[in-house]
């Protein structure tokens, strides 16, 4: 009985590191929530986004040049 709730503590472990879901506790109940994703690729800042690559590009070129 003890590796069998063992075995179910790491399946449900693993279920909720796995996949994108949150647990909210309340006072009286559990609720189990899918997340969703907040990316926002293409905008200016953003480290994804061709501005964002080329301004790091640009930076860790000014670094090499002015430590070598």
């Amino acid at each position: 009985m003890k590796k069998l709730s063992m075995l179910g503590i790491i399946g449900g472990a693993i279920l909720l590191t796995a996949t994108p879901l949150s647990l909210q506790w309340s006072q009286k109940n559990v609720v189990l929530s899918v997340d969703s994703a907040d990316a926002r690729v293409g905008r200016p800042l953003t480290p994804g986004s061709v501005a964002g690559v080329n301004r790091r590009v640009h930076r860790r070129a000014y670094r090499r040049a002015y430590y070598y």
